[in-house]
């Protein structure tokens, strides 16, 4: 990759952002703090876009952020389309209210040819710290085979 992970992921999210609604409502304010290869790490303050009829996070919402997370896991392996969800599992642990900061850590367990895997762990932020969990999933998806969608390897 000619520019770092974090910059490739930061430009992958921007293009991402662009085409997707959903992403665009729930996540407009999110942001990518780190990026290596396999790792991706962002902060995002709910706001009541994101939280139920008792004012805390919403479980699609959750969903949703480990679809993302996972996706840009994948961007740090060079991928500019993350793929196509196969299967999301998400386990909700505790919960957050507007004005939490939630922490979201993705990692890629496994890039391969057509296939990837990642783990996410979605924390609330308590004194600047990673504190509760407050959800984790898994995230298969389908990648797509074309050349064009992956820069060189370095």
């Amino acid at each position: 990759m000619n520019t770092t992970e974090l910059e490739h992921v930061r430009g992958v999210w921007e293009r991402t952002k662009n085409d997707s609604p959903i992403y665009r409502l729930l996540l407009p304010d999110v942001d990518i703090i780190s990026a290596t290869r396999g790792q991706m790490q962002a902060r995002l303050k709910l706001t009541a876009e994101h939280v139920n009829s008792r004012g805390t996070i919403h479980g699609a919402v959750s969903a949703a952020i480990i679809d993302w997370a996972g996706g840009m896991s994948i961007a740090t392996h060079g991928y500019e389309r993350t793929g196509a969800s196969i299967d999301i599992h998400v386990s909700y642990l505790s919960t957050a209210t507007i004005g939490d900061t939630l922490d979201i850590s993705a990692i890629a367990d496994r890039v391969g040819k057509s296939m990837a895997f990642t783990t996410v762990k979605v924390s609330r932020v308590i004194d600047d710290q990673v504190g509760t969990l407050v959800s984790k999933g898994s995230h298969t998806k389908f990648l797509p085979v074309s050349k064009e969608n992956r820069e060189p390897k370095s």
